[in-house]
């Protein structure tokens, strides 16, 4: 049977639960730091101001969540360190984990520094750039073999190093850019994150179940719980009405931590990969709606607009909670679908990944998602 498989001989389920402290630890740090941070934002002045165009909120909102974010993580990451003194593996993988953490804090101060002085997009790209390569540095990139392997093609040793460099800061622009694009109504972002890191979670457990990576299988852990830990900490003030917005600190943090996340799945079987690529579904198809919408009504590419899946529902009359909602409800079935690819055959998984995205695609053109009005406008229901 097709879910024969879900739990391996290697370890317990109840493995995981020996983690418990870094979900608690993180969610306490995030919750703790971003009501400091909403403190601190709105004393020295540091919010984002309405524009009546993209920017709809009616009153200055405070920013700096996404620092409330990574001192959750940060605390997170470091009890899980704590725990894995015991481990054999110890070594790689705090040096994975730090990796991780000093990547996404660069990420992180990129974004704030774009938040309080609106960086030229370039220099936002090369600090992304420089986070990607914190990941290379400590020896997270793709296992490439495992996909060329499937199809009998040699992988010379030099091209496989170019190729793995080239894919890593991939993703790590793609996530964090697509996060970014995301966060656009309150809880928005942070909701379909946490929903993302669930889902990669369950997968992560089901891998260390089968002792996929003696290395691998406790980082995805960790790094799982501490996500979901300082997202759900930072929801409480990000929720309609939001108290404080996460800004590009915040967006470029979880992106560049769902990147990592991915490309740690890619180190074994390739449906793992696939699996993830599908879990992050939502954001990749508003990244990929809004760059099409753009180029095909001849808009540039890389100014912002009210455009995107879920600000086009709002202007079709569905109200911000149900919006949020809905999405919620979007990214939990591109999740459901990733795990369930999880449990086939890769052959199987690659047909239902591209059936996924074709669906995908057919249906925003069938609802009218790459239509646009005016400049910065998205097109209005018709009577």
């Amino acid at each position: 049977m097709i879910f024969d498989n879900i739990i391996g001989p290697h370890r317990p389920v109840t493995w995981v639960f020996e983690f418990w402290p870094i979900l608690l630890s993180s969610f306490i740090g995030s919750l703790v730091a971003t009501w400091l941070c909403k403190k601190i934002a709105v004393r020295f002045g540091i919010v984002d101001r309405p524009d009546a165009l993209v920017k709809t909120h009616r009153e200055p909102i405070a920013y700096l969540g996404g620092i409330g974010m990574l001192i959750g993580l940060t605390v997170g990451i470091l009890a899980g360190i704590g725990l894995l003194r015991s481990e054999e593996s110890f070594g790689t993988a705090v040096k994975w984990l730090l990796g991780i953490l000093g990547g996404g804090a660069v990420a992180c101060i990129i974004g704030l520094a774009d938040d309080i002085f609106d960086l030229k997009p370039s220099r936002k790209i090369l600090g992304q750039v420089a986070a990607a390569v914190a990941l290379l540095l400590v020896g997270i990139v793709p296992n490439l073999r495992s996909i060329t392997n499937f199809f009998g093609w040699p992988l010379p040793h030099n091209l496989e190093i170019i190729l793995q460099v080239m894919i890593v800061i991939f993703f790590v622009l793609g996530a964090a850019n697509s996060l970014n694009l995301l966060d656009g109504l309150d809880g928005l972002c942070a909701g379909v994150t946490a929903i993302i890191t669930v889902a990669m979670l369950l997968l992560a457990v089901h891998l260390a179940t089968w002792g996929a990576s003696e290395v691998g299988d406790p980082v995805r852990i960790i790094i799982c719980l501490g996500l979901v830990g300082c997202v759900c900490g930072f929801l409480p003030f990000n929720r309609y009405p939001a108290k404080i917005f996460m800004g590009d600190a915040g967006s470029m943090l979880l992106g560049f931590t769902a990147a990592a996340l991915m490309i740690l799945l890619a180190e074994g079987i390739p449906r793992w990969w696939m699996a993830s690529i599908v879990v992050f579904g939502l954001p990749i198809l508003d990244t990929a709606v809004a760059l099409v919408r753009r180029l095909i009504n001849r808009r540039p590419l890389f100014v912002s607009d009210r455009g995107h899946i879920y600000d086009q529902m709002i202007d079709r009359g569905i109200p911000l909670k149900k919006t949020v909602a809905i999405c919620y409800a979007i990214a939990g079935i591109y999740a459901i679908i990733g795990l369930v690819m999880s449990q086939i055959r890769t052959r199987y998984a690659a047909v239902v990944h591209l059936f996924v995205f074709v669906i995908s695609a057919l249906v925003v053109w069938k609802k009218g998602y790459l239509k646009m009005e005016g400049l910065r406008g998205a097109v209005h229901k018709k009577n």
